[in-house]
C-alpha cells in the first residue's frame, strides 16, 4: 500500500488513528461553505454526543469524590468551544481543513474548528465500527487521551476561573445578591479586529472589561467582579 505523504497523514498521525475508510475523514473536513456533497453537520452532531458521554464516563471513572454538580460543571469546561479550540489546533485541524478546501479556505475561527472536531470524533467512531471494531472504544481513547490528566489533576477552582459567570452568578446567590446582568458600553476598532467594552453589575457593584468579543469580554468582567465579591465577602 502507498504511503500517505498528504496533509491528512500529518492529522492521522497526531490523532493516533488510521482510517480505513478516507471518505469520512474527507466528510468530517468539509465545511459547508465549501459547497459540495456532504459537509460535516451531521457528522458534528454524532460527535457532540459522543464527546459528551466520553468526558462524562471518564468523570464518574475518575472523580468518585465528586458529585453530580461538580461532574457537569467540570465536563461544561472541557467541551465548551474554547477548549475544544485549542484541541483542534494541537492537532493541526486547521491545516487539514485549508488542505481539504484547496479553492476555497473555510473559516478557521473557534467554532468551525471545534465543529470539526466533534466531527472527527464521529468519524473515528463510523470507521471503527465499519471496520469491526468498537467505535464508542475508538473515541473514548482520545478523549481519553487529551481529558484524563485534567480530570484527574482538576480541582473546584478550575471551572470558576474558566466559567466565571456561571461562577459569578452563583457567588451572587449566595451572598443574597441580585443576579449579574451584562451591558456592553461600547465597540471600536475595524471589522477585523473589534473591541468590546461590556459592564457587569450585581446590585451596586460593577466592573468593566475589554474584549476581542462580547463573550470574551464578559468573561473577563464576570472575573474581574468575582474577584471582588470574593474580596469583599472575606473582609
Amino acid at each position: 500500500m502507498a504511503k500517505r505523504t498528504d496533509g491528512l497523514a500529518e492529522l492521522e498521525a497526531r490523532l493516533g488513528y488510521r482510517f480505513s475508510d478516507r471518505t469520512l475523514l474527507q466528510e468530517a473536513l468539509t465545511h459547508t461553505s465549501a459547497g459540495k456533497g456532504r459537509d460535516n453537520q451531521r457528522l458534528e452532531f454524532l460527535g457532540d454526543a459522543l464527546l459528551n458521554f466520553s468526558v462524562a464516563r471518564l468523570l464518574y471513572r475518575e472523580r468518585p469524590d465528586w458529585q453530580e454538580g461538580p461532574m457537569s460543571k467540570f465536563r461544561g469546561v472541557l467541551v465548551r468551544t474554547d477548549s475544544l479550540h485549542q484541541w483542534a489546533l494541537e492537532l493541526g485541524l486547521d491545516r487539514a481543513l485549508s488542505a481539504a478546501h484547496p479553492r476555497k479556505a473555510p473559516p478557521m475561527g473557534p467554532k468551525p474548528l471545534a465543529d470539526a472536531l466533534e466531527a472527527l470524533l464521529a468519524a473515528v467512531y463510523l470507521d471503527a465500527q465499519a471496520g469491526g471494531q468498537d467505535g464508542s472504544a475508538a473515541a473514548m481513547a482520545l478523549v481519553e487521551t487529551r481529558f484524563l490528566e485534567p480530570i484527574r489533576s482538576a480541582k473546584p477552582e478550575a471551572w470558576s476561573r474558566l466559567d466565571p459567570k456561571t461562577t459569578l452568578q452563583e457567588e451572587a446567590a449566595r451572598l443574597g445578591l441580585p443576579a449579574p446582568s451584562y451591558e456592553q458600553v461600547s465597540q471600536s476598532g475595524p471589522g477585523h479586529a473589534p473591541l468590546f467594552t461590556v459592564r457587569v453589575a450585581v446590585g451596586d457593584r460593577h466592573v468593566e472589561a475589554r474584549g476581542s468579543s462580547r463573550k470574551r469580554a464578559e468573561s473577563d468582567a464576570a472575573r474581574r467582579l468575582l474577584d471582588l465579591l470574593t474580596e469583599s465577602s472575606q473582609a
